[in-house]
């Protein structure tokens, strides 16, 4: 492993530590403890303040920006690809292929009927009993303006299969959310869809592209590891992992 020093950005965030506030909540993942998001809202920030919040570990959620400080667990580990290192596996280059047949769109936030029916069988797919919808996840964690934020649309022969929102810092992509159709479990659309961000990153000269946590004991955010070489961020350092 090589580390990365992050202590300039360790004093940018702790000149704003006055107005951060620690908030129990129950673990996001299902982990057995009581998650504590240390979080500030802000009404903008700008990329370059956006960036420093990422580095030091930070996510986005609506307006308001947060890191876990959870007394009992360790579990959520920052992860992030630097586009110059990052190189996609045999399996990741199988998966790209398999995928060449979609048509990819950006384009700015937009809540459609269509994104909320997929995002709803997503959600009752992957969560089921939980009862959130799609609405709620548009209207209280992707729509912000905190920071400038995009949709990436994927579709097979005009359906809507995927959708990407990411948000644009100064120097880096930082992957909010991806949600996708179940019935396309088999094409791997969550691995694609980081393949697509990272060669995106890479061609508007973006340094890093956010993957948001890494948790080792939850299916759904572990397979981040596989993209390699990655960092952690462990003791306030980014450490890569080859």
């Amino acid at each position: 492993m090589t580390s990365v020093d992050v202590s300039d950005t360790g004093r940018f965030i702790a000149k704003l530590s006055p107005y951060f506030v620690e908030t129990p909540a129950e673990c996001p993942y299902g982990l057995d403890c009581i998650a504590i998001y240390h979080q500030a809202g802000f009404s903008f920030l700008p990329p370059v303040m956006l960036e420093e919040f990422l580095a030091a570990g930070y996510r986005r959620n609506g307006n308001t920006i947060y890191a876990m400080r959870c007394p009992d667990c360790k579990a959520c580990v920052p992860i992030r690809l630097a586009t110059d290192t990052f190189q996609p596996s045999r399996n990741m280059r199988r998966v790209r292929e398999r995928n060449q047949d979609l048509d990819i769109s950006v384009g700015p936030l937009e809540m459609t009927p269509e994104k909320l029916q997929l995002l709803d069988r997503f959600l009752h797919s992957r969560y089921p009993g939980r009862g959130s919808t799609g609405m709620d996840y548009y209207s209280g964690f992707f729509v912000n303006s905190l920071a400038p934020t995009m949709e990436i649309s994927f579709r097979l022969s005009g359906q809507l299969v995927g959708v990407s929102i990411v948000d644009l810092a100064e120097r880096s992509l930082s992957a909010v959310y991806f949600y996708f159709d179940p019935a396309f479990e088999k094409r791997s659309l969550g691995t694609f869809n980081i393949l697509y961000l990272a060669e995106l990153a890479r061609r508007e000269h973006c340094e890093y592209l956010y993957l948001g946590y890494w948790i080792k004991e939850v299916a759904a955010m572990a397979y981040k590891a596989r993209f390699r070489p990655h960092y952690l961020l462990v003791n306030s350092e980014w450490e890569q992992v080859d």
